[in-house]
Parts: C-alpha cells; structure tokens; sequence
C-alpha cells in the first residue's frame, strides 16, 4: 500500500460570531457550495429530578407542533414552502432544536423559530398524543438489552445524578399535562447561556443581524440552566446483572478521562483509537477478528459538564461472556502498560485527522461539530489549534496517556446476561461483583 499523503491545509472558512443582549451566542459561518443554511440551536437543560428528566422529553417532542398564531399544519407548510424543516431533541445535557433551510428561506425558518420559542401551543391534543408514543417507546426500549445495559453503566458511574436519566421513567411521562410543559419552557427554555449556529450558503454578517432581529422578543428570565458536575468516574470492580435466558450478554467498561481543554486530550483520543477506537484496534482485532467474540466492539469519548470519561461496549454470545470481558480487560493493561508502536500511533492519528476533516467537509457536519463543541465553552478556534496539536502529538505522550486512562484499576463496568450460565465463569475471572 503507498503511503497516505499529507493532508492538505484547509482554509478556515468565514465566521462571525456575537453574544446578543439577550445573552443569546450566535455563530455564522459561511460555508457555500449547496444553497442551503444549517441550523443548530442548543440550549443548557440541565435538571435536578427524574420529573424533570420527563417533563423535558415531552417538551422536545411538542414544542414546534403549533404556536399562538400558527397551527401545526401552518408551521409544517411555511417551512415546506421554503424547503425547510425543524426538529427537536433532548437529553440530560441540552435541548437542541436542528434545521435547514434553502439559503433565500432563512427569513422564514427564523420566523417560525421565534415564534416556537416565544409562544409555543402545547396544546391538550398534542401533549396527550406524544406522552403516549413516548409512553410506548419507552416501554419497547425497556426490553432491549442495549438500553438496559445503558442504564445499568450510568447509574453505576452517576448514581442518582440527574446525567444518569438517558431515558426518563415511563410512569413519570404518563403524569405531564400541557401546563407542567408551558410552565417548564417558561422556567427554562431561554437565551442566555444558548447556542445558536448557523452554516451555509450566507453572509455571516448579515446572519447575525438577521437572528437579532427574528430572536429580539426572545428574553432571558435568567441563565439556561447548566447540567450539574456529575460525580467522577472511579475504579473497581466490574457489576454483573441477571437477564434471565439471554442469549447474548452486553459488557460495557468506563474509565475516567480528560476533557477537550486538558494539554493530554490528543494524546488520551489517539490511545483510545489504539485500544478500541475504530475498526484497525486492538481490542477489535482480538475478540472480533482473532478470536470471534463480538461482531462490533468499540471505545469511545463521552463528555458531561467538567466530567469527561471512556466508554466501552460490546455484546457477546453468553458461552463468550468471560472470555471476552477477559480479553478486553487484557488490552487494556497491554495498551497501559506497553507502549503502542509508532506505526499504530501513526495510523490512529491519521484516522483522527481523517474523521476531524470529514465531519467539517459538510454544512450539516460542521454545524453539528461546532455546536457541540461550543456547547461546552470552546471556541471555533479550537477545531483548527486540535488538528494541529494532533498531529505534532508523540507516540511517548501516547503511551504516558495511556498508562493512566487505560490502566485496569482505573476501570469499571457492568456486564448483563443470564448469570445462571455464566455467574460461575465470572465469578472466576476476580474483581466481578455477582447479586
């Protein structure tokens, strides 16, 4: 195979960005190419209850379903008309409402933007109509191993902290009425704190001015509210719970991290590709490709509010369960306690800067990154200082990163499957707590 070339310097593109009186962040960045402006809205959701966890989902599935002055089907019309759309999602962290929009149609995606943030309908029938699907998704992913072993990890790592509740309790769901929802988009749905880019075929200058004006009668009663720093992510043993007659089990291990602000953050992303970060990894060559464990295994970053940590998830045939866990707790005291070669270092860090420019490449990536990344207090500097500081990183700073993230005492985990076949061999393996 020929040597990768080196990647080409890529032009920052034209940006502008501008806190409004509101306490409102708008970034604009001008990205042309397609006719089309990328929205991304993300505002602080942060709770302190499982009501609130539950209240949140509700109101993320019915807040551009009407408002004051438009109905559901006149605000699904003007944005068709312009080929536009709106949607709205949330989690423990933020609610983050994504759109685009024809470029000439921006005017009016912001129109219908406002009027969704300053006078949502919430009406009875669409309350009603969502808490029940929601009802009913929640309880078919109640039964998905995946889901569950989800759960099992964030309370382990979280306990009761409000950034436990991925998914909001089903019984808390079925009490929301369309009054607790106003009452909450009151109390929480506001500018300052909020996030507001925009990326495409614009000028950013005049983006700016025109969210000014659409977003204007969007007032702050006081700042977004923050998710609260969850508890750190410790060491100890792996916890092991009961699926009667499953046949697969999910292993899911974690370990304390960095955040993207830490000098090590580079060298902490190019170890965990070497461990399990993509499919050329370690972990993936021993229990997926040598030994048939696992048809997907894989490590990732996750970040919460001053918390950062890795994850690592795989599911296995339940006659593989302590074999695998074995396997993956092995690459992980190879990878803390042996260097990776330079040419796995090389290959990691080529993919890095690979995914870095492909997930820029687009309006709709590009939005997407630079929200995230500005919704945990980084600037859009970053992304172009973190390619940089990628690619100057050593396989030593590698190594030393590795030896304190990867090392087995600083993991922990959950695995979930049939005990009754498997307790014993678990049992076996040490440092795995059986009910």
């Amino acid at each position: 195979m020929p040597e990768l070339s080196p990647p080409r310097p890529v032009r920052p593109p034209t940006l502008r960005q501008e806190v409004l009186g509101s306490g409102l962040t708008v970034v604009a960045v001008r990205k042309p190419g397609v006719p089309l402006v990328e929205v991304r809205l993300r505002v602080p959701f942060g709770g302190r209850s499982p009501e609130h966890a539950a209240r949140a989902e509700v109101l993320a599935a019915t807040v551009l379903l009407g408002t004051g002055t438009r109905s559901r089907s006149q605000v699904d019309a003007e944005l068709a008309a312009v080929g536009g759309h709106l949607d709205a999602r949330v989690d423990p962290q933020r609610l983050l409402l994504t759109g685009s929009v024809l470029s000439s149609g921006l005017p009016v995606l912001l129109d219908v933007l406002a009027d969704s943030l300053t006078d949502p309908r919430y009406g009875r029938e669409d309350v009603a109509g969502e808490r029940d699907r929601i009802g009913e998704h929640l309880a078919m992913a109640a039964s998905q191993p995946s889901v569950v072993a989800r759960e099992k990890l964030q309370q382990l790592r979280f306990g009761d902290h409000p950034a436990a509740l991925d998914n909001p309790d089903a019984g808390l769901v079925a009490a929301v009425t369309p009054a607790v929802v106003r009452n909450l988009h009151r109390r929480a749905v506001l500018p300052a704190g909020s996030v507001l880019v925009l990326v495409g075929d614009l000028r950013p200058a005049d983006a700016v001015r025109r969210v000014a004006d659409a977003l204007g009668g969007w007032t702050p009663a006081g700042p977004a509210r923050t998710l609260a720093v969850p508890p750190a992510v410790t060491g100890g043993p792996v916890h092991a719970f009961h699926r009667d007659g499953a046949v697969q089990s999910q292993v899911r291990l974690t370990a304390a991290a960095v955040d993207r602000t830490h000098e090590d953050y580079p060298a902490v992303q190019l170890a965990n590709l070497v461990y399990g970060g993509y499919f050329s990894s370690r972990l993936v060559e021993n229990i997926r490709e040598d030994k048939g464990y696992t048809y997907s295994a894989h490590s990732s970053l996750e970040f919460w509010p001053g918390r950062a940590a890795v994850t690592i998830g795989f599911d296995t045939a339940t006659a593989s369960t302590a074999a695998a866990l074995l396997e993956a707790r092995y690459e992980l005291g190879r990878l803390a306690l042996v260097p990776p070669k330079d040419a796995e270092v090389e290959a990691a860090r080529q993919y890095a800067l690979g995914t870095l420019a492909t997930s820029l490449s687009t309006q709709a990536g590009y939005a997407s990154t630079l929200s995230a990344l500005l919704g945990f207090g980084l600037e859009p500097g970053w992304l172009q200082r973190h390619a940089a500081r990628l690619a100057a990183v050593t396989p030593g700073e590698v190594a030393r990163a590795a030896a304190t993230v990867f090392a087995p005492s600083a993991a922990t985990g959950v695995v979930v499957g049939d005990l009754q076949a498997v307790g014993a061999q678990l049992s076996a393996l040490g440092d795995v707590v059986l009910p």
